[in-house]
């Protein structure tokens, strides 16, 4: 079987990542079944913080190929998480994964040395990002990317203040912490001094809107934003950082203006503008970079999460007129660019461009969005979808006229769906979907019939 835009195989073979969708899903016990609840009673002896899908679903996995997961029991299912917007090629991608075992065998750490593999990444990065996004540094996580761009944000400006937004992620170190609201509520209550929280644009849930009550008005927002630096800072904005789209806080699109209107409003303001493209990038939402969608290049840009297709590599890259903050912020790290994280970063970006990943991912978010849409006409608790490429979502409310959010639908569809052979991500009254870019058409269907089929029974469960 072949897919849009994907490599025509030959003859004889199939797809790589081709699922046999008479084999999978396949329940060969209820799950989570026994194995896997025996290896999850031994690890949690030891092993703590566990994130709030593992708890509603305490699964133990054994192996992935493609698509597809398999876990203790040997149960089968179609993979619509990408191990949390991870696996963007799909589970051991033939290329990513010879890549990665030519340098574990080769050298595996040389510090911040010059490697031909870095040298070869950064060419290629230069190559396919936006405008003069020319300048990069490696990390090994997408926290210490985002950490890595603040410090670049304030030696480029010499100035100290940042503004993110509500319900945003950056990560879970202090400084990323701070960004978020809700996230360092949750790690420590103490926000770092000078980090500044703003309302952003969500057309679901507009705080304010034209006259027709219902077109969101994004000049409002950057008005509250002018009003909001004039009165409650210090007039030193080193930078404004934001999720292009919002990941963890439920798939959320901004208006197709917010960005570039954003965009004129830092320059006017002489603020920085930093994109958190950790989760957003390397095909994700169907170009390199989403804020490629509204023709925006940022001036600092953290990419991470699929960028090594599974393997713990991310990058900050910065516009050319700001390169020389790198020199000011001892921006090495000790994994950062080793030969195994570049040869997997190298490998995803060229398979992104071999097999048409960004056309694949966009064609499937098109797809997914018409079959949600069909969904939402036949479910009272669905109140809003959302899609952009293989980044998409479906929001739980118990009233459409009110939007009150339904979270035990949430753990409900989710907690049904698993059991009948989908992996996938809960957040609360919100569903978030992230199959791999190689997904075949007939296989997201499936997957898309599975969270109908659970979001039926739920109604049914809860009485509506």
């Amino acid at each position: 079987m072949t897919t849009l835009n994907a490599p025509t195989p030959p003859p004889t073979t199939k797809y790589w990542a081709h699922v046999d969708l008479a084999k999978v899903p396949h329940m060969r016990v209820p799950a989570p079944g026994p194995r896997s609840r025996e290896l999850h009673a031994r690890c949690t002896k030891h092993f703590r913080g566990l994130s709030g899908q593992v708890k509603l679903f305490p699964v133990a996995f054994d192996s992935g190929h493609g698509c597809v997961l398999v876990d203790a029991d040997g149960n089968k299912y179609i993979d619509f998480s990408s191990g949390i917007y991870v696996t963007t090629l799909g589970h051991c991608h033939p290329k990513v994964s010879e890549a990665v075992a030519k340098y574990a065998h080769r050298l595996m750490n040389a510090h911040d040395f010059t490697t031909e593999i870095k040298t070869r990444l950064c060419e290629k990065l230069a190559e396919v990002l936006p405008g003069d996004l020319t300048s990069f540094q490696f990390y090994d996580a997408g926290t210490a990317a985002v950490e890595a761009g603040m410090r670049v944000l304030r030696a480029a400006s010499g100035k100290n203040e940042l503004i993110s937004c509500f319900y945003d992620f950056h990560g879970k170190t202090y400084g990323a912490v701070s960004l978020a609201e809700i996230r360092s509520a949750v790690y420590g209550r103490v926000r770092a001094p000078g980090m500044h929280m703003v309302p952003r644009p969500n057309p679901y849930r507009p705080h304010w809107t034209k006259s027709d009550g219902v077109t969101i008005d994004t000049d409002k927002y950057l008005e509250f934003y002018a009003e909001y630096i004039d009165r409650a800072t210090v007039n030193d904005v080193a930078g404004f950082v934001l999720e292009p789209i919002q990941g963890w806080g439920g798939s959320v699109m901004p208006p197709d203006d917010f960005f570039p209107k954003l965009r004129a409003f830092c320059d006017e303001r002489k603020i920085l503008f930093m994109a958190d493209e950790v989760l957003t990038s390397w095909a994700r939402t169907g170009k390199w970079l989403a804020c490629e969608h509204w023709n925006v290049v940022p001036d600092v840009v953290s990419i991470g999460k699929g960028f090594g297709n599974g393997f713990p590599v991310t990058c900050v890259a910065v516009r050319e007129r700001w390169k020389e903050s790198f020199e000011k912020i001892s921006a090495s790290s000790s994994y950062g660019g080793n030969p195994m994280a570049c040869a997997a970063a190298l490998a995803s970006t060229e398979v992104i461009e071999e097999e048409n990943l960004l056309e694949r991912s966009t064609h499937l978010g098109e797809l997914a969005l018409k079959r949600m849409k069909r969904m939402m006409n036949e479910h009272k608790i669905i109140g809003d979808v959302r899609a952009k490429g293989c980044l998409m979502g479906i929001e739980l409310v118990a009233d459409r006229a009110t939007k009150e959010p339904l979270n035990r639908a949430g753990e409900l569809v989710y907690q049904k769906a698993f059991q009948k052979g989908l992996a996938w991500i809960p957040a609360g009254h919100i569903l978030r979907m992230s199959p791999p870019v190689v997904m075949e058409d007939e296989c997201l269907m499936k997957g898309l019939d599975i969270i109908d089929e659970a979001i039926g029974e739920t109604e049914k469960e809860l009485g509506f």
